[in-house]
């Protein structure tokens, strides 16, 4: 029997948690989706790239958003379950309160599991994944970017200017600045613009105008009734390369011991080129294996902030205070450990001190609730 309330409890804070989780991230989703069509209607690029790199995105959401609706979750099914006598059950056959909190003390450990491999593998491969269709993809709508009235330098390299822009695409009072570095640039204007393909490629034609060349201070210049300005070879401004939150957990940890100075690498691992290794990025790379291995470790402490519900019975008089104090304080334990990595530093023994702050919390909850049924099994 006691398997069966076990299990009762669980379903059904993990229907209402996976309910919650779902939700507020897909909710967060659409207006992150929102947000990203910048990519496809600012940069001009296709619709499936946009697509690609909005759902990898989701992961990530998942990841951020999974803390609180944890809290969130776990704490209504308990107060339900109090305010509705339904724990009152477990009590009658035979279910001490002490198992019960290390029968979800046990769990919230699970989930810690759970949410490392997501942080540290799952979220990392999808956030590059998303990155590489930015980086292998080229601005396939070039038409889309440019409006009228407003000087847009998307394509690295490039600034584009028009006047006025038709409604069948026609651009007019071009101004186009190609600038290679401060010496050489070039510089061309035309009173007249539109977009052709030819063999694929998306060519930027231009009538009546002029082109001026400035070479190491030297200048020339043309004028023309016609020509084509293609912009297909070009690279966007968007960043493409690999951020640091986005290196597999592998190549984190073998650059911590790299720059570390560890002796637990071998000769072919130095040989391993890993983008972002170098000392001026040491606390970066710190603060997100910090955030993948230790942050998870938070979830516990939050479900021991919880089950010090179970302490007190609805009948107190200051029950209700309670709540609202248990409440608060989980919800300062979520907002703590995010601002904790504020904290970090390149010292790594300086940070042993951040690094385990999360498992005091768990042994000083813990430490409370047991001699809080000590004292009320001697009362009895």
């Amino acid at each position: 029997m006691k398997k069966l309330l076990f299990r009762k409890l669980l379903a059904d804070c993990l229907t209402f948690f996976l309910i919650t989780l779902l939700s507020a991230s897909v909710i967060i989703w659409v207006f992150q989706a929102v947000n990203f069509l910048d990519i496809m209607i600012e940069d001009g690029r296709s619709y499936k790239v946009y697509i690609n790199y909005s759902l990898l995105n989701f992961p990530k959401i998942l990841s951020k958003v999974l803390p609180f609706t944890f809290f969130f979750s776990f704490f209504y099914v308990i107060t339900k379950y109090e305010i509705n006598n339904e724990l009152i059950i477990f009590w009658n056959f035979g279910v001490n309160k002490l198992q019960l909190i290390n029968f979800l003390f046990i769990f919230s450990i699970f989930l810690t599991l759970i949410q490392i491999i997501l942080s540290s593998f799952v979220v990392p491969t999808t956030q590059d994944v998303a990155r590489s269709f930015l980086r292998s993809s080229s601005v396939n709508f070039l038409e889309s970017f440019i409006k009228q009235k407003k000087f847009n330098d998307t394509i690295k390299g490039v600034t584009i200017y028009s006047g006025a822009k038709d409604e069948d695409g026609n651009l007019f009072n071009i101004y186009i600045k190609k600038e290679e570095n401060l010496n050489n640039f070039q510089i061309t204007y035309a009173k007249k613009g539109n977009f052709i393909k030819k063999k694929n490629n998306q060519i930027l034609v231009l009538y009546e105008g002029e082109t001026i060349n400035v070479i190491n201070d030297k200048i020339t210049n043309f004028r023309f009734s016609k020509s084509d300005f293609n912009l297909q070879n070009f690279e966007t401004n968007t960043t493409t390369y690999i951020k640091t939150q986005e290196l597999s957990t592998v190549k984190l940890i073998t650059c911590f011991l790299r720059l570390n100075n560890s002796n637990f690498l071998n000769a072919s691992s130095n040989n391993i080129t890993i983008e972002n290794c170098r000392l001026e990025n040491f606390e970066n790379i710190i603060k997100e294996l910090y955030k993948r291995f230790i942050i998870p470790f938070y979830l516990p402490t939050l479900m021991l902030i919880i089950l010090f519900l179970i302490l007190r019975s609805k009948e107190n008089i200051n029950y209700f205070n309670f709540r609202i104090f248990i409440f608060l304080l989980g919800l300062s334990i979520i907002i703590s450990s995010e601002m904790s990595l504020r904290f970090i530093e390149s010292n790594t023994l300086g940070n042993i001190k951040i690094f385990i702050i999360p498992l005091i919390i768990m042994f000083i909850a813990y430490s409370i609730i047991f001699f809080n049924l000590g004292s009320l099994r001697r009362e009895r």
